[in-house]
């Protein structure tokens, strides 16, 4: 009695945590927001249509597997230009942060210099 309506939310369950966790490369044909709404009102057959239609699962190599699913290799898309840019600033940054730390130690240096600190290298 209680089967049928426990795997239907099951199965809506289990399709929208898979659209919520999906990354965008590997979402076909509608934005991600669009799929959830369709799997919360149709909930059996929008799962469906996810998981057949929605979900881009990669392109499966087979290099001579013979069956065996550990052989086969998933092919990855490049990452995004973006991800190109932000991992360059973020380089940038940390570069940034490097050379203002070696400045202000520097500065320290010169003015314990000028002090003639007994710490001073000329002493």
């Amino acid at each position: 009695m209680y089967l049928i309506p426990a795997l239907d939310l099951l199965v809506m369950v289990f399709a929208l945590v898979d659209i919520i966790r999906a990354d965008r490369w590997s979402i076909r044909y509608l934005d991600k927001s669009i799929w959830i709404i369709i799997v919360i009102l149709l909930p059996v057959i929008g799962a469906v249509l996810w998981f057949v239609l929605g979900r881009d699962y990669g392109q499966a190599v087979d290099r001579g597997s013979f069956g065996d699913p550990r052989r086969r290799e998933v092919v990855v898309l490049p990452e995004s230009s973006t991800e190109r840019e932000l991992a360059a600033l973020e380089r940038e940054i940390a570069q940034q942060e490097q050379d203002d730390r070696l400045r202000r130690l520097e500065a320290k240096l010169r003015a314990l210099q000028a002090e003639g600190s007994p710490n001073s290298p000329e002493n």
